[in-house]
């Protein structure tokens, strides 16, 4: 049995049952965290049934693309959630937002890298964040078709399939490996992108949710993203810092809400966040 599979049914026969069983209004960070990789679980292999089929593809208003699957995936979640806090409020990526309980707001996205799903490459993943009080408390990140669950909540640290995860210790940028959801993005905004190219050791396009995955778990060193939506990010920032990283702004703030994004280990953050601070926008 695999190790994300050995995660859910653990799961299923102790915290998360005991929640049916026993609703709590008040639930812990363990609780909330529980139910996330469960729906995370459930979704991402609702995903894996459409994938790499000819599955048809819709253009949303905003020019990206949508399927059966990221559809079908949010609706998992959303029944997952309202389960076991059924007051809570949510807002996803497909259906937008759900009013509920101002203290716990689930933030998801059902498929982050549709046009990585679309075309058969695993690189995509289930993104549940949860803000207790306004604060990212709780985020989990599953790669259904590389079967990865990476989960964290404040205080309980960062575990990458059962065992505990950690960002890298490489201390120079000259030795880091780079990652960028699009290069042709990041270069259209401004030259921060090249600075760090020919900083770095070398670069990769393993974008989306896959890179701030790999930086969580000590695989590469920074991650990129010029363009930012709240249920992209909601995840990473108690991912990141759980796992002894960095997850900001390009200016430097711990957020979900900015309109761009940076992960790093601990040691480099100072040394990227100078040169993005420092980026000359593209003419």
């Amino acid at each position: 049995m695999r190790c994300a599979l050995r995660i859910r049914v653990y799961l299923r026969s102790s915290v998360v049952n005991s929640l049916i069983d026993t609703p709590v209004t008040t639930p812990s960070l363990e609780d909330l965290l529980h139910v996330a990789i469960d729906a995370a679980y459930l979704a991402g292999r609702r995903s894996l049934a459409y994938f790499n089929t000819p599955i048809a593809v819709d253009i949303k208003s905003d020019d990206t693309p949508v399927t059966r699957a990221d559809r079908e995936a949010e609706r998992t979640i959303r029944e997952s959630i309202t389960r076991y806090f059924p007051t809570h409020a949510i807002l996803g990526e497909e259906e937008g937002s759900t009013p509920g309980d101002a203290d716990y707001r689930w933030i998801i996205d059902p498929i982050d890298g549709t046009k990585t799903f679309i075309r058969g490459v695993p690189f995509y993943g289930t993104l549940i964040g949860v803000e207790v009080k306004g604060q990212p408390s709780v985020g989990v990140c599953y790669l259904p078709a590389l079967d990865e669950m990476v989960h964290a909540a404040t205080g309980l640290g960062c575990h990458w399939n059962g065992r505990s995860a950690q960002v890298s210790t490489i201390n120079k940028l000259s030795d880091a490996a780079l990652l960028v959801t699009d290069v042709g993005t990041a270069q259209k905004r401004s030259n921060a992108y090249n600075r760090l190219a020919q900083a770095t050791r070398f670069q990769r396009t393993w974008g989306d949710c896959y890179g701030y995955v790999l930086v969580a778990t000590g695989r590469a060193e920074a991650m990129l993203d010029p363009l930012m939506n709240p249920w992209d990010a909601a995840p990473f920032l108690p991912i990141l810092t759980e796992a002894g990283g960095h997850f900001t702004t390009w200016k430097g703030e711990a957020t979900i809400y900015g309109k761009d994004a940076v992960a790093t280990n601990a040691v480099l953050h100072t040394d990227v966040l100078s040169i993005l601070q420092s980026e000359t926008p593209a003419r």
